[in-house]
């Protein structure tokens, strides 16, 4: 009886790892965490003042990525192709401080991410994911965009195009 009982919650155990892994495959790789401000995976900021502060200490642009991370098929995909990509990574590193405002269905938490994310929505006029937002290092608005074909080179070659005409 015990050795059913170890290969039972064994088997508990596997199926309830297959089923996270699931999820961790159609879900981008930055889960928002609610308080911590920051998404253990690739840096991205969840607390809009501390995104703004940071930038402008340290002169990055903000990119902000309103997305529905675990049902926006466009939200995945920009996250797929773009910024989960070493290409966008190592530009971000350099050029931008990254915020997430998230509207998720399926999470656990999702009500509480989503009062959270309202007024930001509301702020920048969001009504369709995903939205792209770029700030200055000041805060202020120089460009809203979404999903752009063509990868994450085509997709850093057209910010720091914007960053550079909104620098003249």
């Amino acid at each position: 009886m015990k050795k059913w009982l170890i290969i039972l919650a064994g088997a508990v155990v596997f199926i309830g790892g297959c089923k996270e892994g699931k999820q961790a495959s159609t879900v981008p790789a930055k889960e928002p965490a609610i308080d911590a401000g920051q998404i253990e995976h690739g840096g991205w900021l969840t607390d809009f003042e501390k995104a703004v502060a940071k930038a402008k200490v340290e002169g990055k642009y903000v990119l902000i990525d309103f997305s529905g991370s675990d049902w926006c098929g466009w939200c995945i995909k920009l996250d797929k192709e773009v910024f989960s990509q070493q290409a966008f990574k190592d530009y971000a590193k350099d050029h931008l401080v990254l915020l997430l405002v998230d509207w998720p269905q399926q999470a656990a938490n999702s009500k509480e991410v989503q009062a959270k994310s309202q007024p930001l929505m509301e702020k920048f006029g969001i009504d369709s994911f995903p939205t792209v937002i770029l700030l200055d290092p000041n805060g202020e608005p120089v460009d809203k965009t979404g999903y752009r074909p063509g990868g994450a080179e085509a997709y850093v070659d057209y910010i720091s195009k914007v960053i550079a005409s909104a620098k003249k």
